[in-house]
């Protein structure tokens, strides 16, 4: 019994039993995919912009928005990862085989070239994502730093005491 997708009433994918996988259907998962790894680059760059621009106030709406494209793009994940397999096996692929696999094995003509396509787009993008993710994690790194040496500077200075209890 295979698991194969259906788009739910959000443009989110369910999933439903049974069914034959064609590579036009595949592409198209992909598609959705690159289109939710682009929505998450323009999210944390939108994050990184109040970082920069101080603007805390929002940092908790950027970043839920952050984990509500991840949520979605693992649920996409997990239904590429099976549709990918089970058309690779049909083409002759291992049963676990991934996108880079299901290139390789794709019939000659355009498919080869199409999927190799997905797989460099997606590549590019999980990069462009990681490398923004870094910058994003230093920058609040940094604020967190200097929000605390401002708290700091704020508190009075600690006193000492004498054997009498007094502070001098």
């Amino acid at each position: 019994v295979r698991v194969s997708p259906r788009r739910g009433r959000h443009g989110d994918v369910d999933y439903k039993l049974g069914g034959h996988v064609s590579a036009n259907e595949v592409s198209a998962l992909l598609w959705r995919e690159r289109e939710l790894l682009d929505l998450l680059l323009f999210k944390l760059e939108e994050e990184q912009l109040l970082l920069t621009a101080g603007k805390s106030r929002w940092l908790s709406h950027a970043t839920r928005e952050v984990e509500q494209v991840m949520d979605r793009l693992r649920a996409a994940g997990l239904t590429r990862t099976v549709e990918v397999a089970t058309l690779a096996e049909e083409w002759g692929g291992g049963e676990n085989s991934s996108l880079r696999e299901l290139a390789a094995n794709a019939p000659d003509g355009p498919w080869r070239e199409i999927f190799s396509g997905h797989l460099t787009a997606m590549t590019e993008l999980a990069s462009q994502i990681k490398e923004l993710r870094d910058v994003n994690e230093r920058f609040l790194r940094a604020a967190v730093r200097s929000t605390q040496e401002t708290l700091a500077t704020l508190a009075p200075e600690a006193g000492t005491y004498d054997s009498s209890g007094a502070s001098g």
